[in-house]
């Protein structure tokens, strides 16, 4: 194997592994503490959050998708590509699935303190946590192949 091959496998492993420490920490760790401050002080936190995790995760996303297609071109192994479906396929299904969710929660005309509202940061915990399971199905599969030297 080249030495620019394993480069792009790492770089590409490394990109989907800190997406999905990104999205998992937001399930896991970030959305329940947050939920527990009170309605009022979740929403202000939740809008710089989502904005500055946007910022983050989609060129990773990104990284991850690109590297796994060259990958998957130069190797032939369809394992490159099933993880570079299942990490792009997170960009589609937040911008169909979870915008909806998200354009509701940053409306400035949204009541802050309203059940509607605690209704959406929990319904959007729900949709977040299938974009952890997409990265992280990605991560496995990338991580498979990188344990497979010549």
């Amino acid at each position: 194997m080249s030495s620019v091959t394993r480069a792009l496998q790492i770089m590409t492993t490394a990109a989907t592994g800190l997406f999905t420490g990104a999205a998992v920490y937001i399930n896991l760790v970030e959305h329940p503490a947050r939920m527990q401050s009170g309605l009022e002080a979740a929403m202000t936190q939740w809008v710089p959050s989502y904005k500055r995790a946007t910022r983050l995760q989609v060129p990773l996303a990104l990284i991850g998708t690109l590297g796994g297609l060259v990958l998957w071109k130069r190797d032939a192994d369809r394992r490159w590509l099933y993880g570079a479906v299942c990490i792009f396929s997170v960009i589609p299904y937040t911008f169909f699935a979870i915008l909806p969710t998200n354009n509701r929660l940053l409306d400035p005309g949204l009541d802050k303190t309203a059940d509607e509202t605690h209704d959406l940061l929990v319904q959007w915990e729900k949709l977040h946590a299938r974009r952890s399971v997409l990265g992280l199905a990605a991560f496995l599969l990338f991580l498979n192949n990188c344990g497979d030297q010549e």
